[in-house]
This record gives structure tokens, C-alpha cells and sequence, in this order.
């Protein structure tokens, strides 16, 4: 384990103080997007690391990727996970980055077809959204794609946290009886959701 278990990152202002609210919100939703993107590929990494004989520089990068996400709770020192734990904890991040998949798709839809749609999309409008002008279509695409961008960030932040707190099970801190069912209950959404997606293709 490493040697300061207890790390932290306080949000504060450059006076000192708490930064609005608005600002801590974004900026959560932003840590969340990266820590779930860094998911996956670290799963099949770690996975390959416990296999290998690598488990302790696997448990290394789990808890580096703790620290992208703002934490505060105090973890037992205690010796270095081993294989068969650091195993076990890959595939549930494999469940977690694979379902992160899916709000991470949507927020890079949001991005392609909201956002950016008057520059993807040439058009003709006369069908689309607030046509049949350009700037009626891209507005009504941005205004669409906003509750669902905020939704799939809301998303992104559960896994993460979900995560996170297996790192902290991980290495030592007492696992809560909700965090696996939780595991299994995301991983299952994603699957209905992209079942149910792929049939209204």
C-alpha cells in the first residue's frame, strides 16, 4: 500500500474558500469523465498484471486512479493486496469501465450531434430539428442534447464513485455489502440500454 493512506484534495478557492457550486459540479463531472474513461483500459491491464505476477504494480495504478476523484476516508494500512484480490477487482472494473461505455458514448454523441452539429451535419434542415436554417437545427440539437449530457455525466460520476470505493475495499477499508450488487446492477443497465438502443436502430 502506499505509505499516506489518507489522500486528499480539497476543494478550495485561490482565497482559501469553497468555490461556488457551479464550479465544483463541473469540475466533478469532468474527474468522473476521465476516471471512468481510464477504466476499461486499466481492468484489462491490472487483469493481465495479476496473471502475470504484476498484481502489486497493479494495485499501484488502481490507487493513483483514486486519486484523480476528490477522497477523504482514512484506509487501514494493512499488506499489498494480492493476485487473487487485485484479479477479482479487475473484473469488476471490467463490468464498471464496460458499462461507463455507455454514458461515455452518449456524451460524445451530445458533443458530435449538439454541440457540433451545424459543422457534422451539411444539411439540408427542411427535416431536422428547428429547420430549416442552420442555426434553428443547431440550437434545437444543443437544447436536445443537454439533459441527456447531464444525465450521462450524473451517470459517469456513480460508476466512478462505485469504484472508487472498491479500490478503497482493494486495499484494506471495509467493503460495503451494496458495492458488488451495485457492480452487477450498472453492468446490467448498460446491457438493456444498448439492447434496447440497438433494436430502435
Amino acid at each position: 500500500m502506499p505509505p499516506n493512506p489518507i489522500r486528499t484534495r480539497p476543494e478550495t478557492d485561490r482565497d482559501g474558500g469553497r468555490p461556488p457550486r457551479t464550479r465544483r459540479l463541473v469540475a466533478t463531472a469532468g474527474r468522473s469523465l476521465v476516471y471512468a474513461a481510464a477504466l476499461l483500459p486499466l481492468a484489462l491491464a491490472a487483469l493481465a498484471g495479476a496473471l502475470t505476477g504484476r498484481s502489486r504494480s497493479a494495485a499501484a495504478r488502481w490507487w493513483r486512479l483514486r486519486g484523480v476523484l476528490p477522497v477523504a476516508e482514512r484506509v487501514p494500512e494493512g499488506p499489498a493486496p494480492g493476485a487473487v484480490a487485485v484479479a477479482a477487482h479487475a473484473v469488476a472494473s471490467l463490468l464498471l469501465g464496460t458499462a461507463a461505455l455507455v454514458p461515455l458514448g452518449v456524451v460524445l454523441l451530445m458533443v458530435l450531434r449538439g454541440a457540433l452539429y451545424g459543422v457534422v451535419d451539411p444539411g439540408p434542415y427542411d427535416t431536422s430539428w428547428g429547420g430549416p436554417t442552420r442555426a434553428g437545427a443547431w440550437l434545437a440539437h444543443f437544447l436536445v442534447g443537454i439533459p441527456f449530457t447531464v444525465a450521462a455525466l450524473a451517470a459517469l460520476a456513480g460508476v466512478a464513485a462505485v469504484h472508487q470505493r472498491l479500490t478503497l475495499a482493494l486495499h484494506g477499508a471495509r467493503r460495503a455489502g451494496w458495492l458488488v450488487p451495485a457492480t452487477v446492477l450498472i453492468s446490467l443497465v448498460a446491457v438493456l440500454l444498448v439492447v434496447a438502443w440497438s433494436r430502435q436502430i
